[in-house]
């Protein structure tokens, strides 16, 4: 049954620093904070980056960019910690026979300059991110786009038409950023359009200022913001030589910490430390259009064995993260089969099916302390089952870059996102998947192709019927992890500490595993 009707109330807010150039944008308000019992207006500095403006069409695409552009725009639905909440739609109805997605929007939202946001507005998102792909973009599926209309029939209801049921589209539909008609109707390039009026949104936060060259940013309260109150007045992204030199010196109010200085913030008072959930990993991604031979399954299953993920995890995550999956969802997944096969370390194994043969590759690497040192000690693990590796290492941008192009021919690549929809699975393993998503999550394995994942994959996508729709994905990660046609290396479950009397609201989204992307965090938000 398709139908589902749901009720209820979100919000978001969010405050913040910068050093350079946005003005003009809109008032902030001084919302005092829940969190600090002196009620003084509350200021967080976090760990800064250039991580570009953050328009949906101009931030960069990895997290850090992502969610500084939700600050300031706002989706139907939000990213809840244990699910998907209403947000500027108040409820929604699905049609019984799936078709037919109708949403009901909250009255009395306006715009950053001051505008009343209605239903034409968010048609209006639909269809001009239909012709100019956002760099989120959520709005394709199984290779293309899957709305056929979007209607508003009143200020307050928008109705989507869709060409079949699929078991992702909610959720899809639900997290498109919303974006003001009177102001981008007169756009006709996106990519170039980075004055004050692209940062005006509906959401919790302003931008005040964007440095680029210092990779700071500056985000302010929203006076008239429609939705909870904000618990953080200003939200500043400062940069920082050393992340836990400027957290000990209280420059920034919150940073990762490793295994090895955990001790010194569990036994103090004065702080608070969580464990991340393990939906952030690396991979090790075969470019099998550069490398024929790694269309060889007993080549891939050579790779496999001849990796020691236990020794990855202990020598460079120093035991904060969990070996990887073969079958690609992590531990701590909704849909996460422990049955699929595992690959423990056996070097006489991968010799046996490598048959004496001896090989060698270029394996492309970021150039961050804990890349360098993985592609060290894969190089090392390698070379006594008989494949040679030699390394290069690049920096996050030119990497992902040559991932697009496919430009290598085995890379190491880090990111989230292994905790999002299983429809990832399709996304990455499927052949011939077509996604206007700049996502480096989301990027397949070149050359690879199997026709029963292909089929799998479709499946999934379009069962509609829950129980059935997860033994499909526990088949598909048996099938996976059989064939390897990457390696997922392993996932971290890191740390982060922050001072509580400083503030206490941080929280995670159901299927992201950084507090401080979740603008949820800075709101008094009830779930």
């Amino acid at each position: 049954m398709f139908k589902r009707i749901i009720k209820s109330i979100a919000a978001i807010v969010l405050a913040a620093f910068v050093l350079t150039g946005v003005s003009g944008c809109s008032d902030s308000k001084p919302a005092e904070s829940k969190s600090n019992s002196t009620n003084q207006p509350v200021v967080i500095n976090l760990e800064g980056g250039d991580w570009g403006y953050p328009t949906p069409f101009s931030h960069y695409s990895r997290g850090p960019g992502v969610y500084k552009m939700t600050l300031i725009f706002d989706s139907l639905l939000e990213r809840g910690e244990k699910g998907y909440i209403p947000w500027l739609a108040d409820k929604w109805d699905i049609s019984e026979d799936g078709l037919t997605y109708t949403f009901t929007l909250k009255d009395n939202v306006k715009w950053q300059d001051g505008e009343p946001m209605t239903a034409e507005d968010v048609k209006f998102s639909f269809e001009y991110f239909a012709k100019h792909p956002p760099v989120s973009n959520d709005l394709t599926a199984d290779g293309k786009s899957f709305i056929q209309s979007v209607e508003a029939p009143d200020a307050k209801t928008v109705v989507f038409k869709v060409e079949k049921p699929l078991a992702i589209l909610l959720g899809k539909i639900g997290n498109t950023r919303i974006i003001p008609r009177h102001i981008w109707e007169k756009v006709e390039d996106p990519l170039k359009f980075n004055t004050p009026e692209a940062v005006i949104g509906t959401g919790p936060y302003v931008l005040k200022e964007y440095s680029k060259e210092q990779g700071a940013y500056k985000y302010e309260a929203f006076k008239d913001f429609w939705g909870p109150e904000q618990l953080v007045n200003t939200l500043q992204f400062v940069p920082v030589s050393d992340s836990i030199l400027a957290f000990d010196k209280g420059e920034i109010d919150l940073t990762g910490i490793t295994t090895d200085i955990l001790a010194k913030y569990q036994d103090n008072k004065e702080y608070k430390v969580i464990q991340n959930p393990a939906f952030w990993g690396y991979r090790l991604i075969f470019n099998m259009n550069k490398r024929t031979e790694l269309k060889e399954k007993e080549i891939r299953q050579a790779f496999a064995y001849a990796i020691d993920k236990n020794e990855l995890v202990e020598k460079v995550a120093r035991k904060a993260a969990v070996p990887g999956n073969a079958g690609y969802l992590p531990v701590g997944h909704t849909m996460y089969n422990s049955n699929a096969v595992n690959y423990d370390f056996d070097i006489e194994k991968a010799k046996q099916l490598l048959k004496g043969n001896k090989l060698a590759f270029k394996l492309l690497a970021g150039n961050s302390n804990d890349e360098v040192r993985i592609a060290e000690l894969l190089k090392i693990s390698l070379a006594k089952a008989g494949i040679d590796i030699s390394i290069t290492s690049a920096d996050t941008k030119t990497r992902d870059a040559a991932i697009k192009k496919g430009d290598y021919e085995i890379v190491l690549n880090g990111h989230g996102g292994w905790g999002g929809d299983a429809d990832l699975l399709r996304t990455t393993y499927a052949a011939n998947e077509k996604t206007s998503n700049q996502s480096p999550s989301s990027d397949g394995i070149p050359g690879y192709n199997n026709e029963q994942i292909n089929e799998l994959c479709k499946q999934q996508l379009y069962e509609m019927d829950t129980t059935k729709r997860k033994e499909i994905i526990f088949k598909l990660q048996e099938l996976i992890a059989e064939e390897i046609p990457q390696i997922p290396l392993y996932n971290t479950t890191g740390y982060i500490v922050f001072r509580p009397e400083k503030f206490d609201g941080w929280k995670y989204n159901f299927d992201h595993h950084e507090v401080t992307h979740n603008k949820l965090s800075f709101l008094d938000v009830k779930q």
